[in-house]
């Protein structure tokens, strides 16, 4: 499948998310992890893809120049889009419990961007999962808080958590790009570049 079709290519993975790293494996590819720092800094005119599609461009900036012709590095980034606003990662606990009192009994986007970047070209892909949370109470979210230490992610929560299990009544969109990746995406455009299209 994919993989065979990559075979001459070295996928280089820019994340230190283990839930990326999975799903990577989950779609059967070889790849390695290079990591770089990068500060995520966006203009605040962006709105919605606009800040993902920059921000996933903007972390395969320090790995350019030393792309081989064979490398297709990929980059990714992930917001929460709720009320016109972006909720990226908190910054403590009470920041935590203030995100996810902000989405309960609401509907909020998960967006994320996935940037493909060769020696010859770059490509941005991009996609939004409309979530829905129950009214939480002030309880659920603290024990949940407390339990999980939520503190790496977007908004807070991890759909495929405990949170997740008791407080989603629906989803519109792509699951797996809740938990991190927009996997169809990504096979999708690898398939793509294989083929040279």
């Amino acid at each position: 499948m994919l993989k065979d079709k990559l075979k001459h290519f070295n996928i280089i993975l820019a994340s230190e998310s283990p839930r990326r790293h999975a799903f990577f494996k989950t779609l059967d590819l070889d790849f390695e992890i290079r990591l770089q720092p990068v500060e995520e800094v966006y203009s605040k005119d962006l709105k919605g893809t606009e800040i993902t599609d920059y921000l996933s461009k903007l972390k395969a900036t320090p790995f350019i120049e030393d792309l081989k012709n064979n490398d297709i590095l990929v980059t990714s980034d992930t917001i929460v889009w709720l009320n016109g606003k972006p909720i990226e990662k908190p910054k403590d606990e009470d920041d935590a419990f203030k995100m996810l009192k902000s989405l309960s009994h609401t509907t909020h986007e998960v967006v994320t961007s996935i940037c493909f970047t060769r020696k010859s070209e770059q490509r941005v892909v991009n996609t939004t999962t409309k979530v829905t949370f129950k009214a939480l109470t002030e309880e659920e979210i603290r024990y949940y808080i407390s339990r999980y230490k939520p503190l790496d992610k977007a908004g807070a929560y991890g759909i495929q958590e405990w949170i997740g299990a008791i407080g989603i009544t629906s989803i519109e969109g792509s699951y797996n790009n809740v938990v991190g990746l927009p996997t169809h995406l990504l096979y999708e455009t690898l398939n793509a570049i294989a083929k040279g299209a």
